[in-house]
């Protein structure tokens, strides 16, 4: 045996809406919230940016051999920082790469990204960078080195185009 009780009727939304409305006073925050209510609808809120340095931070923690993490930081900052990325927010593989590309084309940039790494590794470390001097076999604890960068940044590189990454 099934009870129907009667429901009370129930005013629609857009009456709901209207009394509402009607009992306050009308301000330039609720307009400009009115006409933008939809203008996120379908859409991230994250930046297309952000999202390119997500998947090139996952690429990162993926194929770059870094145990003490200094130099993925570094190298992430690099690549969001440069003109590479904004040219290709919907291919963040092919900006790393270029990136790197350029780090290992040019000495002077090399050195830079290590004397930047091995600070990181300080600030991460609390303890004092090893800085490498030219002309001076670098110190024995330093896990930074412009010869060990450069090797992993050439391996880095040769997991990114050797397909190991799906673009």
């Amino acid at each position: 045996m099934t009870e129907s009780t009667p429901k009370p009727p129930q005013a629609s939304d857009a009456e709901i809406e209207r009394e509402i409305r009607a009992s306050r006073k009308a301000s330039v925050a609720d307009a400009i919230a009115r006409s933008a209510a939809g203008l996120l609808k379908g859409t991230s809120p994250v930046t297309r940016k952000q999202q390119a340095e997500a998947e090139i931070e996952s690429l990162l923690e993926q194929h770059l051999h870094d145990t003490e993490g200094a130099l993925a930081i570094v190298l992430l900052r690099e690549v969001a920082g440069s003109a590479v990325l904004l040219e290709s927010y919907d291919d963040p593989t092919a900006a790393l790469r270029r990136v790197v590309e350029g780090l290992l084309g040019s000495p002077g940039s090399l050195r830079r990204l290590v004397k930047r790494t091995d600070a990181e590794w300080g600030r991460i470390y609390l303890a004092p960078p090893h800085f490498d001097a030219q002309g001076v076999s670098p110190d024995a604890d330093d896990p930074y080195t412009l010869d060990g960068v450069r090797a992993r940044l050439v391996d880095l590189l040769t997991r990114l185009q050797g397909g190991e990454v799906a673009d």
